[in-house]
């Protein structure tokens, strides 16, 4: 199980948000490329890098993700606002893998199978991670914002029709609230065949990271406990294992 810091970025600076509102701001740094070292120094397996303000429509935060990717050397994981071919082309060009998510959900029924089986043919399925984010067991798209009422299950089987095999899960309505995470529902999401799953959302003691184990994920992200110091890498990997 990878252990994956979220680097949330609005505005250049590293941030925490409550359930994806950016009303409920915390501001962590105004040094991205910083906080990505220490991670990497603290024995991070790869860095999940947001660009919020993309996201929301609000701007970019693209330079900095780039900047960040120069200056470390685990891998690269970067989401928000990625909904064209030319976003994904150009992030991954440094990225080792983008996030997509409203691109994904919002694809016609008619052009879906065949847009989709492209992208996989262009980019490879490794590096295309499906974000199955969701409440009350319905996806979110648009940063969040919009419930689109399609059923978590339902969508992640038949994104592994099309190929893929990569998702991050996160329970909106767990998100930044150090709460627990949602392991109902992502045992569910985990027994699906062939896939390799992230889970996010919630986490706030070292008790969940062992109970999201138990679910077998591909890796788990760190957010606002990391930030808050209420758990470190170093006791996530010990762990893991």
């Amino acid at each position: 199980m990878k252990i994956i810091p979220a680097i949330d970025l609005m505005n250049g600076q590293v941030v925490r948000l409550v359930k994806g509102d950016p009303k409920q701001k915390t501001v962590y740094s105004n040094e991205p490329v910083v906080v990505a070292k220490k991670w990497e120094e603290d024995g991070a397996d790869m860095l999940h890098i947001v660009d919020l303000d993309a996201t929301l429509g609000l701007g970019e935060n693209f330079e900095i993700i780039k900047e960040i990717s120069k200056n470390i050397t685990i891998p690269v994981e970067v989401a928000g606002g990625i909904r064209n071919i030319d976003k994904i082309s150009n992030t991954l060009n440094f990225a080792q893998r983008v996030v997509i998510g409203t691109i994904a959900m919002e694809l016609k029924e008619n052009d879906k199978e065949q847009i989709l089986v492209d992208l996989i043919s262009q980019f490879g399925k490794e590096r295309l991670v499906i974000s199955i984010d969701h409440i009350d067991g319905k996806i979110v798209t648009h940063g969040w914002q919009k419930n689109t009422g399609i059923e978590l299950l339902k969508a992640t089987n038949d994104f592994v029709k099309y190929g893929f095999s990569e998702f991050l899960t996160t329970n909106v309505l767990r998100d930044g609230t150090l709460k627990g995470p949602d392991v109902t529902t992502l045992e569910k999401i985990c027994e699906i065949n062939g896939i390799n799953v992230i889970a996010s959302g919630g986490i706030s003691k070292l008790d969940d990271i062992k109970k999201i184990k138990s679910c077998n994920p591909y890796g788990i992200i760190l957010g606002k406990a990391l930030y808050d110091g209420i758990i470190s890498i170093g006791e996530a990997k010990t762990i893991r294992h």
